[in-house]
């Protein structure tokens, strides 16, 4: 690995005590140019829900995590850990070694009986590998179909993700062939419907209203947060479903009919149209719109 400057931070790409850290997603590459478009936003869902599908993984976000009493912190704090992976620069590899130490005591019975860990390659590989197929499918909807080409160096880029978040690399699939097999398999073997996931999908379930904001703004949430619930948990399971690959739709047991994927097609247009013209402060997340102009000081 290189020790010289990461150009999105300006800060050598080394561990303390000598230990060189793998190095994050390339700035310029595929996976700088969408894991940090706001239409991520709507893409992180079906992700998300093809997780913890896993048996071990949604019994352990069932059994430790805070998404039902907390959804609002949970989600700001994982969007910023995801793209810390990729636009952290030096910090990518701090942020996935802090990411090993949460879930370091996590363990349990998954929903087949079966003890697990959280840091066991058998599932921690999945909560890595989920991401993929997702950027691959919504992205045909959202942004753009990519070519072969592009599949396959989106893929070396995420293997690189997974460098960063701890895994091995003979715990990953090496390419993108090898990658299909793995994924075929564990929808075949191991996805299913845990409560979790369909808990994430569910129109009627509690969901707490967001505390920050302005005093005039949390009066407003109070007043008007039966409505707007109601229609964020619509939405929220309309892009889940609508994103998720129709395979791994099947292997949860989720529906979707045609007249469904009209509304699809149509929102996706809009979001496609709309989402280019706004300026960069409102199109790209906040690390990845500071990484972008790190980036872009650096090179000048």
């Amino acid at each position: 690995m290189s020790t010289k400057e990461h150009p999105a931070t300006g800060s050598p790409g080394r561990a303390a005590a000598g230990r060189t850290d793998p190095e994050p997603p390339p700035p310029g590459g595929v996976l700088w140019t969408i894991a940090g478009d706001v239409r991520a936003l709507l893409m992180l869902p079906a992700a998300f829900t093809m997780q913890v599908a896993h048996p071990a993984i949604g019994a352990g976000v069932d059994q430790y995590s805070v998404f039902r009493t907390d959804p609002w912190g949970r989600g700001e704090r994982s969007l910023r850990s995801v793209q810390l992976w990729v636009y952290g620069g030096r910090d990518a590899a701090a942020e996935g070694r802090r990411v090993r130490r949460l879930h370091k005591e996590i363990r349990g019975t998954d929903t087949r009986g079966r003890r697990y860990h959280s840091l066991d390659p058998a599932c921690y590989a999945w909560v890595h590998a989920s991401g993929f197929p997702v950027y691959l499918y919504a992205g045909r909807y959202l942004l753009r179909r990519f070519t072969p080409a592009q599949e396959r160096q989106l893929y070396r880029e995420w293997l690189q993700v997974g460098r960063i978040l701890g895994l091995h690399d003979r715990d990953m699939p090496q390419s993108t062939e090898e990658y299909w097999v793995y994924y075929r398999r564990m929808l075949a073997e191991e996805i299913e419907p845990t409560k979790v996931a369909r808990e994430l999908v569910a129109t009627d379930v509690p969901l707490p209203r967001p505390e920050g904001g302005s005093r005039p703004v949390r009066l407003l949430l109070r007043l008007t947060w039966p409505l707007l619930r109601a229609a964020f948990l619509r939405l929220r399971a309309f892009v889940t479903v609508g994103f998720m690959p129709p395979d791994a739709r099947a292997a949860i047991g989720l529906a979707w009919t045609p007249a469904q994927e009209r509304r699809l097609r149509r929102f996706a247009a809009v979001v496609r149209i709309l989402v280019p013209l706004l300026p960069e402060r409102l199109r790209y997340l906040p690390v990845a719109r500071a990484a972008r102009a790190r980036w872009r000081a650096a090179a000048r």
